[in-house]
């Protein structure tokens, strides 16, 4: 039992480091705001900040930027739920229609071929790549970041294509495509809340 414990505790003792810059990580990470889709209200769409303006509409219910606002038009009477549904969907095809522009370009340069782009939102990763089905998935949270940052989890996710892990080889495609990667990553998961009100 003894032993037992001393293992766990060497085992401990190594891994303090990384621990502790897990936990830094954590501390760092953009916690987002409750949103409540009411007039007024911050929000964001590729890293620009936006007031919603909430209209009555009677036709179909949409939401879209004009000059430096996103309007949300829905009926009369309709629920914060989906007010949020809406501006969720919303932002969901934006990430679509910006991924599928930027996976052109860069299935070409890699030589790949992707057969399916997953958009949703997730809790604890920007993306991830199937590459045995030839899928990507991308978190509908991207769409409030920069866009270059769409760009980096796109092609982070097509370089697992070539690489599955994240060593020295998938390092230096990394490197040689997209330079400025460690900065983008940086502001993925930078202190600053782009989401405050």
């Amino acid at each position: 039992e003894e032993m037992k414990l001393e293992s766990i505790r060497l085992f401990a003792i190594d891994k303090i480091g990384w621990i502790r810059k897990q936990q830094i990580k954590f501390r760092r990470q953009v916690r987002e705001v409750p949103r409540e889709a009411l007039p007024r209200e911050s929000h964001y769409l590729w890293g620009q900040r936006y007031l919603l303006q909430v209209k009555t509409t009677e036709s179909k219910s949409m939401a879209e930027i004009r000059h430096r606002e996103i309007w949300l038009c829905v009926p009369q009477g309709t629920p914060q739920e989906k007010r949020l549904e809406i501006l969720e969907a919303w932002y969901r095809q934006e990430v679509k229609s910006s991924a599928a522009r930027l996976l052109l370009k860069w299935e070409q340069r890699l030589g790949l071929k992707i057969e399916k782009v997953f958009v949703r939102k997730m809790k604890t990763k920007w993306g991830s790549s199937n590459p045995e089905k030839r899928t990507i998935r991308l978190n509908t949270e991207l769409a409030k970041k920069p866009l270059e940052c769409l760009e980096y989890v796109l092609v982070h996710e097509l370089v697992h294509f070539i690489d599955h892990t994240h060593g020295e080889i998938f390092t230096q495609h990394l490197n040689m495509y997209l330079p400025n990667w460690k900065s983008l990553k940086s502001i993925m998961n930078e202190e600053v809340s782009l989401f405050g009100s």
